[in-house]
């Protein structure tokens, strides 16, 4: 697949990033676990960067890119779902959207005004009046909320079901790969920074190559991503998902043993993106989920 830009994709990759630069640190004032990014909402609400997977020029490809570099920020926003879910969605579907599985809790469900209900192998759609939703507390870096019940719920038919389930796992895949670059680059600085016996831990050969294996796992979760969103093929977004939880559940068991007890402090920023992916690594079935996934679309086995 090519994946050179066209000169309107660069230009949105450029505005992005230099969005994304006045968000790149945690304020210092901030210590708990979901840091919301209300402003960067604002901004690109304002913008209508929610909508570039619709314009021809930019497509679901640039979607992903943006969706990506977004993740890496130490502040959480519902940009995944709308940029990259919400144009293949029927009907009128307004953002913020959330996503509730199974009746557990769910990412942006609480403040959610269109939410994807997944119960086993059926796939719903409800639009939720403010008092049909409520927030739970969470050690999760997302905040989180769940549907009440009674909400009135919408199934769909078999080939959207499956259109959402497809573009459900490029975003997750898009999201948790900008999750693991910023969580890898946490480790690098602390490793660059710190020191014993006299020396960087970073110089440490054995902790170097960890950190090698770690940036080689979420490289391939960054182009298998970008794969899937630009070819919107199933077997593509079922193996980006899978290797995206596979990669992350490695990666964040080692970018946390590197950062050692810092790693466990609210003080630290690491958190912040290793409890996303946290959350990231259930949905969907979890790996199980997405490897039965790869199975029936990749092999043609039957479920």
């Amino acid at each position: 697949m090519d994946f050179e830009l066209t000169s309107d994709q660069e230009a949105l990759v450029s505005a992005i990033d230099r969005l994304a630069q006045r968000f790149e640190t945690k304020p210092t004032e901030f210590h708990g676990f979901a840091l919301v990014g209300r402003e960067l909402e604002e901004e690109l609400s304002e913008g209508q960067y929610f909508d570039v997977a619709q314009i021809p020029e930019l497509g679901p490809l640039a979607a992903a890119m943006a969706v990506e570099r977004l993740a890496r920020l130490p502040c959480t926003a519902e940009i995944a779902l709308s940029m990259l879910l919400r144009p293949h969605l029927a009907g009128e579907c307004p953002r913020p959207l959330g996503l509730s599985e199974n009746g557990r809790p769910g990412r942006f469900v609480a403040g959610a005004r269109t939410v994807i209900a997944i119960d086993g192998d059926t796939v719903s759609i409800a639009r939720p009046a403010p008092a049909e939703v409520e927030a739970v507390d969470s050690l999760l870096a997302y905040p989180m909320g769940r549907l009440r019940a009674g909400v009135e719920l919408t199934r769909l038919p078999g080939e959207e079901a499956a259109t959402v389930l497809k573009w459900l796992r490029i975003a997750l895949a898009a999201e948790a790969s900008g999750l693991l670059h910023a969580a890898i680059a946490a480790a690098v600085e602390h490793l660059t920074l710190r020191k014993q016996f006299g020396r960087p831990l970073g110089t440490f050969q054995a902790l170097r190559h960890r950190m090698a294996e770690c940036a080689v796992l979420a490289g391939g979760v960054r182009w298998l991503a970008l794969k899937a969103a630009g070819t919107a093929d199933d077997g593509d977004a079922a193996v980006a998902a899978m290797h995206a939880q596979e990669s992350a559940t490695r990666i964040v068991y080692d970018v946390h043993q590197m950062l050692a007890a810092m790693g466990m402090t609210l003080e630290h920023p690491l958190h912040l993106w290793t409890y996303r992916l946290k959350a990231l690594l259930s949905e969907l079935g979890g790996r199980g989920g997405q490897a039965l996934a790869v199975a029936r679309h990749c092999f043609g086995a039957s479920a």
